[in-house]
């Protein structure tokens, strides 16, 4: 907690300061009072840290609108992938991995810590835990692709994703509600009502609850939980407001689950009857299975009878509460801006799960607090500027264990303390009335410290083993991240740019016995140009950009061999810095209405991404060799004298990034039919494309998803002013299988995956006062 205070006595002094909502026009941008109402609208977003057009933002952003993710059905982190097709969402038992255009993080455990910045109402979220429960009642949901080693806080190496609740509105009294039925036993509730208290003061409450019976038999996948939200805002003037958001979420079920999928070692139920990996049927193809294979001499009776190996279980659960208070000041002092925020955020999560194929148990406390001070230019002064400061502090207390058996299993207990601190700023200056300048950096230190207790199974008789002493480890880390370009209006609703913009993922830890448990940073260095235009009367959008990634010292994470408290090796998540990969392409968005009632939509990504240089070593603790895609160099013993497990060094150079289709298609349109003066009946369909992806780095073909279509449909019904409405829908018409998650059960060796739902179908009703 020392930390903590650090932090909060840091937080206070800035609080202090006067600090309203920023300008909303930068120097192209369209006023308010002027935008058309015929045509596209505007979408203004904060992903430059101030408001402005869409349009007018000369990064690679995607925003959602909040109605968007409710006709969409997404009420959680995982399904917004099929909206954005340059993300790719896995989840992982507990936690939420996030891949951008091939970029991302693999979460394994407790050390795992996002390549993806998640932010919630402006607020850096650490924990891959934490992003459940935020998506009801949103004003929208921002999608940044590149590195954001500028404006942005931690970890940002691949993007950000910035979730943004809907703000109180002063002087209204107004409701919303959605209720929601569907297959699956699928109910949900999502309630706001915004209060005035005077002319100054409002707050707005919302809340949801979902109940959702599981995909997968045994009942995993499902969804429960119960979210509140309070927003209070104060703004006795038009130069200052202060804004006051409290959040809870409540997550409990089953959680995510897995299948086998097929392969050539054994036969396994249908993949799309999704049997659990834990149902009787699996576990009679996996016990016939492991019969067949040589077992150490103390498995007496084969791997499965002795205990050796154990099978999944249908126990797994949920049992996770977050917690979160942020604060933010914005004073008008004329020539600029000052917001000021501070954040709390807490995270209790603790789950069983048996997404990886066998029992892993997860206990994590963490507690974040924050604080961000920005000062932003007003008006359309030749110099425009974003400057401020970041500080970062966080404590967690963990213990995970996996078991897989007396053959394999591992414990660790870390407690971790991060504490960041970072001064940035961007500058825009006008070279001329149609073109700009861009100039930023960032300074970051960051320091991190563990001391973790583990230890590993893997011999005969040995059941629970108890934790070894523990060890400690320091680290630190500095770096200076810029970002350099141009931009150019080409006409008076076309925007061309340019720019070079570098980021930086910090190294940490990762569970092992030292010294041999550490990893450097990461950076990533991006060469971007693009194009956004309007045409034909604001009727069609067309946007455009190419990009080239250059990534180096990257950040592997994949079950290998780690050395416990015990000293002996054993099965464990891993990271190690694998080298260095070039990404690159291109991506295109076009929206056209030719009508008022009529909305196409496309958008369309090439991708192609390589490992230059990608090393890793397969551990296996039975000796026997681990199916891998790749090229082996060689093998050594792992624990000599002891048992047969040895390592095998795997050479992947070559190899595609994970998570990367080469092409991915968006496609949607929507008509609005006017049945009369007072009812609209708005029908849309929306197709997501991809083609083939590797799904880990073991580049294993059967945990490959090939090439899929999942399409979604809606009709609704509005009544006058849009008061009431009632949806049907249908997610996933085709019902296809694809993979969200896949990984290799370890010592067995099969495949097992984390599916996307399948159908879902139901009826939404609607009404607004």
């Amino acid at each position: 907690m020392k930390h903590h205070l650090l932090v909060a006595g840091a937080i206070a002094a800035v609080a202090t300061a006067p600090a309203i909502a920023q300008d909303t026009q930068s120097s192209s941008d369209q006023p308010v009072s002027e935008q058309p109402t015929e045509g596209l609208q505007e979408i203004v977003v904060t992903a430059q840290r101030r408001e402005e057009s869409l349009q007018r933002a000369a990064i690679a952003v995607t925003a959602v609108t909040g109605d968007a993710l409710v006709n969409s059905g997404i009420t959680e982190t995982t399904s917004l992938g099929k909206l954005v097709p340059a993300l790719v969402v896995q989840p992982t038992g507990g936690t939420t991995s996030f891949f951008l255009r091939g970029v991302g993080t693999n979460s394994q455990n407790s050390f795992s810590e996002n390549a993806i910045a998640f932010n919630f109402n402006g607020v850096y979220v650490s924990r891959p835990t934490a992003p459940a429960g935020a998506f009801y009642d949103l004003e929208r949901v921002e999608v940044v692709k590149g590195p954001q080693g500028t404006l942005y806080g931690r970890n940002a190496t691949g993007g950000a994703i910035n979730v943004l609740p809907k703000r109180p509105r002063l002087g209204e009294f107004s409701g919303e509600a959605l209720f929601e039925y569907g297959n699956f036993d699928s109910k949900k509730a999502v309630a706001a009502l915004n209060m005035p208290f005077g002319d100054n003061v409002a707050l707005r409450a919302a809340g949801q609850v979902i109940d959702r019976d599981g995909y997968i038999s045994d009942g995993y996948d499902d969804d429960r939980g119960e979210a509140l939200r309070a927003s209070l805002l104060f703004e006795p003037s038009s130069r200052f407001s202060a804004t006051i958001v409290a959040d809870y979420y409540n997550q409990h079920g089953k959680g995510a689950g897995a299948v086998l999928l097929p392969n050539a070692l054994f036969e396994v139920p249908p993949l799309e009857d999704r049997v659990s990996v834990s149902d009787p049927r699996t576990v009679a193809a996996i016990t016939a299975y492991a019969a067949t294979l040589p077992a150490p001499p103390f498995c007496v009776g084969g791997f499965v009878a002795s205990g050796c190996i154990a099978n999944a279980g249908s126990d797994g659960f949920l049992d996770n509460k977050f917690y979160g208070v942020s604060a933010q000041i914005d004073s008008d002092l004329g020539f600029a801006t000052l917001s000021v925020i501070t954040a709390w955020r807490k995270s209790d999560a603790r789950y069983r799960t048996y997404v990886p194929g066998f029992q892993g148990d997860v206990t994590d406390s963490a507690e974040q607090l924050s604080g961000e001070v920005r000062l932003a230019s007003n008006g359309d002064n030749v110099l425009r500027y974003v400057v401020g400061a970041f500080i970062f502090s966080e404590d967690q207390t963990a213990e995970n264990y996996f078991r897989q058996g007396r053959l394999s299993t591992t414990r660790f207990a870390p407690r971790l303390e991060t504490d960041s601190i970072a001064a940035f700023g961007q500058l825009t200056y006008d070279l001329a009335a149609s073109f700009r300048m861009i100039a930023g950096g960032r300074y970051t230190r960051e320091d991190k410290s563990q001391q973790t207790a583990s230890v590993s199974g893997g011999l005969p008789g040995v059941v629970d083993p108890p934790l070894g002493a523990p060890f400690e480890g320091d680290l630190s880390f500095e770096k200076f991240t810029w970002k350099v370009g141009v931009e150019y209006d080409a006409g008076p609703a076309s925007l061309v740019y340019a720019n070079v913009a570098t980021g930086f993922k910090s190294g940490g830890f990762f569970v092992a016995a030292p010294p041999a448990n550490t990893f450097a940073p990461e950076t990533l260095t991006a060469y971007t140009i693009g194009s956004k235009n309007r045409f034909f009367d604001n009727k069609l959008q067309l946007n455009f950009e190419a990009f080239y990634w250059d990534y180096k010292d990257q950040q592997i994470t994949f079950v290998g061999g780690i050395r416990a408290g015990n000293g002996l090796f054993a099965q464990g998540s891993l990271t190690t810095n694998a080298g260095s990969s070039k990404i690159y392409g291109t991506e295109v968005e076009a929206r056209f209405a030719p009508t008022r009632n009529d909305l196409f939509s496309l958008n369309i990504q090439y991708l192609k991404g390589e490992y230059e240089s990608l090393i890793t070593a397969n551990f296996s603790p039975t000796g026997s060799p681990v199916p891998t895609g790749c090229t082996v160099l060689g093998n050594r013993p792992a624990n000599p004298g002891v048992n047969a497990a040895r390592f095998y060094d795997v050479d992947c150079s070559g190899k595609p990034t994970v998570n990367s289709p080469e092409w991915a298609f968006n496609i949607g349109y929507e008509h609005t039919f006017e049945i009369s003066n007072d009812l609209n009946l708005v029908a849309g369909v929306r197709s997501n494309i991809e083609t083939s992806r590797f799904t880990n780095s073991n580049f294993r073909e059967d945990e490959k998803q090939g090439s899929f279509m999942m399409s979604d449909a809606f009709v609704t019904l509005e009544g006058p002013g849009r008061r009431w409405s009632v949806t049907g829908f249908v997610n996933n018409i085709e019902d296809e299988e694809v993979i969200a998650r896949a990984g290799s059960r370890p010592v067995l060796n099969f495949p097992v995956a984390t599916l996307r739902p399948p159908r879902t179908y139901g009826v939404r009703l609607g009404y607004n006062f």
